[in-house]
């Protein structure tokens, strides 16, 4: 089946610009909603699908691949535009193909979840088929794994790809092992699936923007209404789990809340602790929005008391290395600009990264694309393009102290700079 050659839409959408001399999708206060009407070009979601589909396809090609065969739920609605809930998302109960000159197939879990694809996702043609589950089947596992494969060795020769490298973003030691019985030569595929995905499309951007609000609204509401002494970490994590799902978002990934001590060393997790008055907390909170596009940013507040000098200090370190680190976030510099404005930390001491002074790119998924990291980045950069996303943090992390501070930003990567799409602000007396 030929497929339409790749056309990405541009930057802009064709919109007339003139008035606001910039595009509509890289200004951060020009949020749209996601629900359809006729008087405004909102979020197009069937120009978004057809856009991700392009990039696809435009890496398949550099990655010399006969087709992706996705299991990772992140990718598979990347090439379908199927969702059916984060529960299903990464327990290889389905998966999607997509060949080269073909359209995406998308193998759905059988029964009632089938039954909702056919009806929600009409753009895929029918070409929707009974997903062949094999985990968990005991004795049953080889067989099982041997029918997957093969449901996806037709799909291959259907298009006529069956003898060509097909790229698989994951598999378990059971699928690996019917692979190479079937004889498909499989090469990765997360360096196209990443390369794809770590530059957004128009319309990604418009939803990562919807996303952004929603998480500087929560903060207020953090800030003015939910965080106070005598309430505990766990109270903040519901209010903004119940916000956040009260306004359309698909799922609520986590909503970190660390207070006092749980700040040094950072606890990455909320617990029943009492937040006390002179408590720092900080609160990361990370969720997909209405159009399936994460926010993940952080701010840290100080309850009821005043900022102490030392705290003002970690408060303005973490501020100025984020920021230092986002000014080098300009398409053409390197993840290697960016990695050396990030504090030295456990990433320079055991090379590997700590998700605390790094920046990771994030879309669908929280980590997505590419990482930047004092880990690897300085000796192994990587250019920045334009229409990159990320989210960048930093951490005053040293022994010894009572409590600390931590910050998140995210950004979108243009060739004039960074756009900074979180908006709420920084506490002005910390920073005084």
């Amino acid at each position: 089946m030929q497929v339409e050659p790749h056309r990405l839409t541009e930057t802009g959408k064709g919109l007339d610009l003139s008035f606001i001399e910039k595009p509509h999708e890289h200004d951060p206060r020009r949020v749209y909603s996601t629900t359809s009407t006729d008087w405004q070009a909102r979020v197009d979601f069937d120009r978004l699908r057809r856009d991700r589909l392009a990039r696809a396809r435009m890496m398949m090609e550099k990655h010399d691949l006969g087709a992706l065969v996705c299991f990772v739920g992140e990718n598979v609605r990347y090439l379908t535009g199927v969702y059916q809930g984060n529960w299903k998302n990464n327990i290889f109960i389905r998966y999607a193909v997509l060949p080269r000159d073909g359209e995406p197939i998308l193998f759905e879990t059988a029964g009632s979840d089938l039954e909702c694809a056919k009806i929600d996702a009409p753009w895929l043609k029918g070409n929707i088929r009974p997903a062949i589950t094999w985990k968990w089947a005991e004795t049953a596992e080889q067989m099982m794994s041997d029918r997957m494969v093969d449901s996806i060795l037709s799909a291959l020769k259907e298009a006529g790809v069956g003898n060509e490298r097909i790229g698989i973003d994951i598999y378990d030691p059971s699928a690996g092992a019917a692979f190479e019985r079937a004889g498909v030569n499989t090469a990765s595929a997360w360096p196209a699936m990443s390369g794809a995905r770590v530059v957004k499309t128009p319309d990604e951007i418009e939803c990562l923007k919807i996303s952004s609000a929603f998480g500087d609204a929560s903060f207020w509401k953090i800030e003015n209404e939910w965080l106070k002494p005598g309430v505990r970490e766990a109270n903040i994590t519901a209010e903004v789990n119940k916000f956040l799902y009260e306004n359309g978002f698909d799922f609520v990934y986590d909503i970190i809340v660390a207070s006092g001590g749980n700040t040094s060393p950072y606890r990455r997790w909320h617990t029943d602790k009492l937040i006390r008055l002179g408590d720092l907390v900080i609160v990361d909170q990370n969720a997909i929005g209405p159009g399936g596009y994460f926010v993940d940013f952080v701010r840290c507040f100080k309850v009821g008391k005043k900022w102490t000098p030392q705290e003002k200090d970690l408060y303005k370190e973490c501020h100025e290395s984020m920021y230092a680190a986002i000014e080098m976030m300009k398409a053409g510099n390197s993840s290697a600009d960016v990695a050396a404005k990030f504090p030295k930390y456990a990433d320079d001491e055991h090379r590997t990264v700590t998700l605390q002074q790094f920046a990771h790119s994030i879309g669908l998924s929280l980590y997505e694309g590419m990482w930047i990291s004092r880990a690897y980045s300085l000796e192994y950069p990587v250019e920045l393009e334009e229409n990159m996303y990320f989210a960048c943090e930093t951490f005053a992390g040293h022994p010894g102290l009572e409590q600390t501070v931590r910050l998140e930003e995210n950004l979108l990567v243009t060739k004039d700079g960074p756009i900074i799409f979180t908006k709420y602000p920084f506490d002005e007396e910390a920073l005084a």
